[in-house]
């Protein structure tokens, strides 16, 4: 079982905090505070359960030529793996495959994408306290069917849940410290478990909410690139494809049991919210992609996201990890916080009245407990 540090405020007691007019632009009080928070651990107490969210991860691929990190990618979570292993479930999605051969439909050249990482990389998930895999994405298909089972075989070999692929596992149920926890997956492509089905979304979420504890939700969809980092309203199309109106299904999800969503799939990171007093993040971007993928500027911001929830699912508290991508390494500290200020001024412009506030330091709070601690 993993321990944990909490991230808690020794002197936040969130149940005192109400305000009944939430600006837009609401500031945390002072930023040393926001760092005293930050900093202020306590000990867990039960009813406190901590998640650790990632974005794409795609540790190196040997198609069309061999791009692999040194010394079998066992530095590549080096900056990283501290947060994700403490926490009481920590989720990523794996965009590509696990697997030592197979062929795809994919033509090789220079906008070649289809990746294919060795099946010696996966211990490098558990050995940073990885526990589900969303595999709803538009890379599992890269190498057909012979790609999907492999990658299966092999997260199955390691004890790592997974979901999202349709036809296969539906549902993923992960118990840590006597708390169980309902995980599922949707995207955007014909052969995933697609978030345009609402009715399917429904069943899905129905069928996990009576077996666990806490419902989280993966989901891989929006518009992709720099482009792309604004959250629309309504659906968004890309390349001629339906990605999805997010905004109306992560609330769907929670008004139908989910406790937290994380998203993934426009390789930019996006905005965060409180909805109902559950937690969602649009996109958290590129996490560890060290080859195949562009990552400069905003492309290769790659936070990682730690949240506190009550025992019934409510948000409390969260930080925002700020790192920063290097080709060939993954993701490495970014000690000027650019990447929490990013999702700070995209949460300020894209999320209109929301409780959610979230400071330089990427410290995230809520200013009015009664607006959030809504029930389903």
């Amino acid at each position: 079982m993993k321990s944990f540090l909490l991230i808690l405020l020794s002197s936040l007691t969130l149940s005192s905090v109400c305000s009944n007019n939430v600006s837009d632009n609401s500031q945390p009080t002072t930023e040393n505070e926001d760092t005293a928070q930050a900093a202020g651990l306590k000990a867990q107490t039960p009813d406190t359960l901590t998640i650790a969210m990632t974005g794409d991860i795609m540790m190196g691929t040997t198609f069309p030529n061999i791009s692999l990190p040194p010394n079998d990618g066992r530095d590549i979570f080096m900056d990283t793996k501290e947060i994700t292993l403490r926490a009481d479930l920590a989720v990523g999605n794996l965009e590509g495959t696990l697997c030592d051969g197979g062929t795809t439909k994919k033509k090789p050249g220079p906008n070649c994408y289809a990746f294919r990482t060795p099946t010696k990389f996966g211990p490098r998930l558990t050995e940073a306290g990885y526990d589900f895999m969303s595999m709803a994405n538009n890379h599992a298909n890269d190498f057909g069917p012979f790609g999907i089972e492999s990658t299966e075989k092999t997260l199955d070999e390691l004890g790592i849940k997974y979901t999202g692929i349709k036809g296969r596992v539906r549902t993923a149920i992960v118990e840590r410290n006597g708390v169980k926890y309902g995980l599922c997956a949707f995207g955007q492509n014909t052969y995933t478990v697609h978030h345009n089905d609402l009715n399917t979304v429904k069943a899905i979420l129905d069928e996990l909410r009576p077996q666990c504890d806490i419902l989280v939700v993966s989901f891989h969809g929006g518009a992709e690139g720099r482009t792309h980092t604004h959250l629309p309203q309504g659906h968004e199309f890309f390349l001629g494809e339906d990605r999805g109106d997010l905004r109306t299904f992560a609330h769907f999800c929670i008004d139908n049991g989910a406790d937290v969503l994380y998203g993934h799939g426009p390789h930019v990171v996006r905005c965060m919210e409180i909805y109902k007093g559950r937690f969602i993040a649009y996109s958290l971007g590129n996490f560890c992609t060290p080859y195949g993928m562009n990552l400069t500027g905003v492309t290769g911001y790659a936070p990682v996201v730690e949240i506190k929830i009550a025992s019934d699912g409510r948000f409390l508290e969260g930080q925002i990890h700020s790192f920063i991508q290097q080709k060939g390494k993954g993701p490495r500290l970014d000690a000027t916080n650019t990447v929490a200020r990013e999702i700070r001024n995209l949460t300020l412009s894209d999320i209109k009245g929301s409780p959610i506030v979230i400071s330089e330091t990427g410290y995230i709070r809520v200013t009015c407990i009664t607006a959030c601690n809504l029930s389903h």
